[in-house]
């Protein structure tokens, strides 16, 4: 469990909600985009501005898509080809959701940390008793010395596949409704299609019961919430209202989720509804873990190092000695989440099968071992006798990881390599020597060589790709290799880790440099820092002048580096307006012309969307020098790059084909998509610049790095090791930051997020040396 000052992660959720408020009039999901240092909040978590962006359609007074005639049956088909894919993981994480709720209904009663509880922590653990009526608290693992056993998942053996289906959502009728009850509240009929969503049937009755359900909506803020609860009730309305204090609540612990948070402290989360002007706290947290809002957690406290409390003279044997605690606070779906990714991990660690004939013999792993250099040969060491094994290292470092799956597939394991984007499993398919589903036709003698595939995290879990799964619903896979880990989430990998068979060894590889996650958690970091597993260390650096320069990063230091061959270029500019003119002059002329690299494999990275710098208005000026047009088709023209985000958290990149009206016709990965065109201003970015958020992952042969003055509070280190790790063979760093960008390196570590999965495996696995 990471910790940190009891009111910095409410803290971080109010700049969380501060970063989605756009002005006065309708609440939009624009989000931090107009405040440049507020990536780190509205990036996370797949917000409207980070993971679902937004494009200038709406500002520039659009029409939406125009028409531009009909289109063959093989668009329409693609496009309900993606449509599919989307509801395809939509269905896999409702089945995931539901198997969590199973295992939590099937434990029959809680198992208290061991601790002695007074004051507000007393009174919210009474609460909870009270209402769940002796029922256990998610936070159960302290008395719990191994996992639970595996299920078998009740569904088909299959994820369902892809079928022409069309996209399900609110009702014309139920939408109308809604917006009768916005209208009578003063709201804009635009948020109807928005609200009826997030509220489902009887959206239109749930309003006018409790007009606060309105914060359920993306992009409302609590006074805009409190203006429709007084229009719609009038003299009733007051800040003391008990549905006002639980609608906040919940609302804050949304807002923390979009920072990273898997869970708040009480005393902070109490102090942030202070902040929120409702006058008792304690209460409104109380209603709401009474009405199963929230979940409450009591997690012990212990700093390694520390001796167990002594035993007070006088206390009898049986009587439990005293042992500090925290009372964390959390919403449902991120608490069963990271409680399902921790049993699944104990499982993993310990259901490996230890039986000389079980699988590939020692001598095997031995042999692909000593064909191996270097951690190479430590990591397949580690892969053959563990269930779990951790691999850190940069870029280069992916060759490792790569040569574990060829040694694995050829051993006779079925072994597969994932990543998050489609660019990232092309490039582990290359080092893998296989194609990007194939099979390795090699193996040592007298062994059966397994098919070693590739797929994207995304495809994996949907069904689309991937080995399939058996008939207990789990993947057909003995070894899945997980890269860019880091960016893995609670939700994600839970599912990724539930869907693991007995047996299967796991691999995570990334490198602990670069930002964590968009969506809650920071998995990678917690599973580091709980040392219950191997750890392998690559001794692979990155390359040239760039790699020297992210080395130093990583290290907290900024140094001035040797570059022959203009790797590395710092320019310096005075203010913003300057910072945009000379981004536009290396991405059309400079880099092509000094560098070869063309415009279209330079990639543009700057801390946020909004400001004089940021992406929208470097996105502009890019447009206009590289593909201008008049944007007639929501603010797009055949030719522009874009950012596609069919779901929150997978950003795909790719070109504007045309449009009609089906909508937007996009090129992403090679895949024709088509979004419609009430999508598209949702789904759909510009992408010639984008934040390093959305560039972690990713690489391009130049990256032109972009640091205007007025956003200096976005700097940390890992932002800075991330954004200048992404060019291949030029970086340019466009400075206006000045001495914040060294502060920031030496200075201003990744910001911490309050998660509880440390604390989860703790009593589940052993601590390894």
């Amino acid at each position: 469990m990471s910790t940190e000052p009891e009111t910095a992660a409410a803290e971080e959720a109010e700049k969380a909600a501060a970063a989605e408020e756009t002005g006065a009039g309708a609440p939009e999901a624009e989000g931090a985009a107009d405040t440049a240092g507020s990536e780190e909040a509205a990036e996370a978590g797949g917000s409207a501005d980070g993971d679902a962006p937004h494009t200038a359609a709406a500002e520039a007074g659009s029409d939406g898509v125009g028409e531009a005639g009909g289109s063959a049956s093989a668009e329409a088909a693609a496009e309900s080809k993606e449509l599919s894919e989307t509801e395809a993981e939509i269905a896999a994480q409702r089945e995931l959701q539901e198997r969590i709720a199973e295992r939590k209904a099937a434990k029959q009663g809680p198992v208290d940390a061991g601790a002695k509880l007074s004051g507000t922590a007393a009174d919210l653990l009474a609460a909870v008793r009270a209402v769940e009526s002796g029922e256990k608290p998610v936070a159960s693992a302290f008395s719990e010395p191994g996992p639970a056993p595996r299920k078998s998942a009740p569904e088909p053996a299959r994820r369902p596949q892809p079928t022409a289906a069309a996209p399900s959502g609110p009702g014309d009728e139920t939408v109308e409704a809604v917006r009768a009850v916005l209208a009578e509240g003063g709201a804009p009929a635009a948020l109807a299609a928005r609200t009826a969503a997030a509220l489902g049937e009887g959206a239109d009755a749930r309003l006018r019961a409790d007009p606060w359900q309105l914060l359920r909506v993306s992009g409302v803020r609590t006074e805009q919430a409190d203006g429709f609860a007084r229009a719609l009730l009038g003299a009733e309305c007051g800040p003391e209202d008990e549905r006002r204090g639980r609608a906040i609540t919940a609302w804050l612990l949304e807002q923390a989720a979009v920072a990273g948070h898997t869970a708040l402290d009480a005393a902070a989360l109490t102090a942030a509804l202070g902040r929120r002007a409702v006058p008792d706290p304690d209460a409104a947290v109380q209603s709401a873990i009474a009405e199963g809002d929230i979940l409450v957690f009591q997690d012990a406290v212990e700093t390694p190092g520390t001796p167990a409390p002594a035993r007070e003279e006088g206390d009898s044997e049986g009587e439990e000695t005293e042992q500090p605690v925290r009372v964390l606070v959390g919403l449902e779906q991120y608490a069963l989440a990271e409680e399902s990714l921790a049993d699944g991990l104990a499982r993993v660690i310990n259901s490996l099968t230890k039986e000389e004939g079980s699988g590939p013999r020692a001598a095997a792993w031995e042999s692909a071992a000593g064909e191996a250099s270097s951690s190479t040969a430590e990591l397949i060491r580690a892969v053959a006798g563990h269930g779990l094994v951790l691999h850190t290292g940069g870029e280069a470092a992916r060759a490792e990881p790569a040569a574990v799956v060829k040694a694995a597939a050829g051993l006779g394991l079925r072994s597969w390599a994932v990543t998050h984007s489609s660019a990232g499993r092309r490039r582990i398919a290359a080092l893998a020597g296989t194609d990007e589903s194939g099979t390795d036709d090699t193996g040592p003698e007298g062994t059966s060589p397994q098919e070693a595939g590739t797929a994207t995290v995304a495809g994996l879990l949907s069904g689309a790709e991937g080995p399939g799964r058996d008939r207990d619903g789990a993947l057909a896979l003995d070894l899945l290799v997980v890269l860019d880990a880091p960016q893995l989430d609670v939700e994600t990998a839970a599912m990724l880790v539930e869907s693991l068979p007995d047996g299967a060894r796991l691999v995570l590889s990334g490198d602990p440099g670069v930002l964590w996650s968009a969506g809650p958690g920071r998995v990678f970091a917690d599973l580091l820092a709980a040392r219950c597993c191997p750890q392998v260390v690559s001794r692979v650096p990155d390359p040239g002048p760039i790699g020297e320069l992210v080395s130093g990063i990583g290290i907290g230091e900024l140094t001035q580096v040797e570059a022959p061959g203009k790797e590395v270029v710092i320019v310096p500019v005075r203010d913003a307006g300057e910072a945009v003119h000379r981004t536009v002059q290396l991405v059309a002329d400079s880099v092509p012309r000094a560098i070869g690299v063309p415009p279209e494999d330079t990639q543009v990275i700057t801390p946020g969307h909004g400001g004089a710098a940021g992406t929208r208005a470097l996105n502009t000026a890019l447009k206009e020098r590289l593909n201008p047009g008049p944007g007639r088709f929501a603010g797009f023209d055949p030719g522009d790059r874009v950012a596609h985000v069919p779901a929150p958290g997978r950003t795909t990149l790719g070109r504007v084909l045309r449009a009609d009206a089906e909508g937007l016709h996009l090129e992403c990965d090679g895949a024709p998509v088509v979004v419609a065109k009430e999508q598209v201003e949702q789904t759909v970015r510009h992408a010639w610049a984008l934040t390093a958020h959305q560039a972690v992952g990713l690489s391009w042969p130049a990256a032109v790095v972009v640091l205007p003055g007025d956003a200096t509070a976005a700097l940390s280190r890992p932002w800075v090791y991330t954004a200048f790790s992404r060019g291949e063979r030029h970086l340019s760093v466009v400075q206006g930051a000045e001495q914040a960008l060294p502060r920031a390196v030496a200075e201003i570590p990744a910001k911490a997020r309050t998660t509880r999965l440390q604390t989860l495996l703790r009593p589940q696995v052993p601590t390894t040396a």
